[in-house]
C-alpha cells in the first residue's frame, strides 16, 4: 500500500514555517540588543570612517565587539570616536573599557538607555549542524540577519597580534565587513560566538570567537582592565626536530620552539636563554611550538618560577625563569 505522504509527514510549507518561526523568534529577542557602531578616526592627513557591530551583554551598558574594530593604528589613525546606534534609533556615545588583540575582542560602555541584553550559551556544548543566526550591520546595512549552521568546532585563527585564537567556531552564515563584533546566536537567541572574520575569496567560510572565550575575556577586562597573561620575553618559531634527536630524547612530539630573540631585561634574559636554543619542556610539559608556548603562559603563572629545558649545542640545559605579567602597551 503506498505511503500517504500528505498525512504521514509535515508538508514542505509547514516545515518552512517551523524553521522561519524559530529564526524570527530568535531575531526578535536578539536584534534590539545589537548596535551599529559608527566609527570616525582622525589623523593629520585625513579622516577614516567605518561601521561595525556590537551587542549589549550587561544591564549597565557594556558592549562586546572586536578589537580590530576599535584599535588605534600607531602612526596612522588615533583611536576612533564611537557612536552606538540601536535599531530603535537611539544613539549613544561609546567608550572603550579595554581590548584584547590576542582574541580580537574588546569591551565598550554606553551610559543611559534601557536596552535588552543578550546572554551567553555554553559553547563547549555546541554540536556541528546546529542552527547559527548572525545579526549585524554588514556593509552598513543596519540590523541584517543571515542564517546557517555551525560548520565546525575548535578551529584556530591568527589574530592581528600574531597569536593563535583557539576554539574558534566556523559557520556558513554569511558575514561581511560590518558584521565584525556582532553576535552569532542559537535558536534560543543565546550568544554562541562573536563574529570576527571571513576568508576572502572563499564561500561559506566565516568565523566567530566562541562564547566561552568571549565571556572569559569580558570578565577579565571588567575585573582588571586587561586580560592578564604571564610573559617570558623571547621570540620563537615552531621548528621540526630531527628524528634522530627525537629518538635520543625519547620524545613524542617532533616539533619544539626555536628561540631567535631574547628581550633584554626579560625573564628569559635573566634565566639565561640564548638565541638558537631549542625549547623542549615547560614545567615538564613538552613544548610543541611557539603557539603552544603562548597557551602555556597563562595568568596563574604570574610571579611564579617555571622550570624549562633547552637543547643548546647538542646538550640539554636546565633553566629557571620567574615569569612576569605581560605588558600590553
Amino acid at each position: 500500500m503506498p505511503l500517504d505522504t500528505e498525512t504521514s509527514a509535515p508538508s514542505d510549507s509547514a516545515l518552512l514555517d517551523a524553521y522561519s518561526q524559530v529564526v524570527t523568534t530568535a531575531v526578535d529577542h536578539v536584534a534590539p540588543a545589537v548596535a551599529q557602531l559608527r566609527l570616525r578616526a582622525k589623523h593629520d592627513s585625513g579622516e577614516r570612517a567605518g561601521s561595525a557591530s556590537g551587542f549589549l551583554f550587561t544591564p549597565d551598558g557594556y558592549i562586546i565587539t572586536n578589537s580590530h574594530v576599535i584599535g588605534a593604528k600607531p602612526g596612522q589613525y588615533a583611536a576612533p570616536e564611537i557612536r552606538a546606534v540601536f535599531p530603535d534609533g537611539v544613539e549613544h556615545a561609546a567608550y572603550v573599557v579595554g581590548d584584547d588583540p590576542d582574541t580580537d575582542l574588546a569591551i565598550l560602555q554606553i551610559h543611559g538607555g534601557a536596552h535588552p541584553v543578550l546572554t551567553f550559551a555554553d559553547s563547549a556544548a555546541l554540536k556541528v549542524g546546529q542552527i547559527a543566526i548572525a545579526v549585524g550591520n554588514p556593509l552598513g546595512f543596519e540590523c541584517s540577519v543571515t542564517t546557517g549552521v555551525v560548520s565546525a568546532l575548535g578551529r584556530s585563527l591568527r589574530a592581528q597580534s600574531g597569536r593563535l585564537i583557539d576554539d574558534v567556531l566556523q559557520t556558513d552564515a554569511a558575514l561581511n565587513p560590518g558584521n565584525s563584533g556582532g553576535p552569532l546566536v542559537n535558536s534560543r537567541g543565546e550568544v554562541i560566538g562573536v563574529n570576527t572574520a571571513t576568508i576572502m575569496g572563499a564561500q561559506g567560510l566565516c568565523f566567530a570567537i566562541a562564547a566561552n572565550t568571549a565571556l572569559f575575556v569580558a570578565t577579565q577586562i571588567l575585573r582588571h582592565g586587561v586580560v592578564r597573561r604571564s610573559y617570558l620575553g623571547l621570540g620563537a618559531q615552531t621548528t621540526a626536530i630531527p628524528r634522530r634527536i627525537v629518538r635520543a630524547l625519547e620524545r613524542g612530539p617532533e616539533t619544539a620552539a626555536r628561540v631567535f630573540t631574547v628581550e633584554t631585561g626579560s625573564p628569559a634574559d635573566a634565566a639565561g636563554f640564548m638565541s638558537g636554543d631549542l625549547l623542549l619542556t615547560f614545567d615538564d610539559l613538552p613544548v610543541t611550538g611557539a603557539d603552544h608556548l603562548h597557551q602555556l603562559l597563562n595568568a596563574e603563572l604570574i610571579g611564579k618560577s617555571a622550570a624549562l629545558t633547552v637543547l643548546r649545542h647538542g646538550k640539554i640545559v636546565a633553566l629557571t625563569a620567574k615569569l612576569q605579567e605581560r605588558r600590553t602597551h
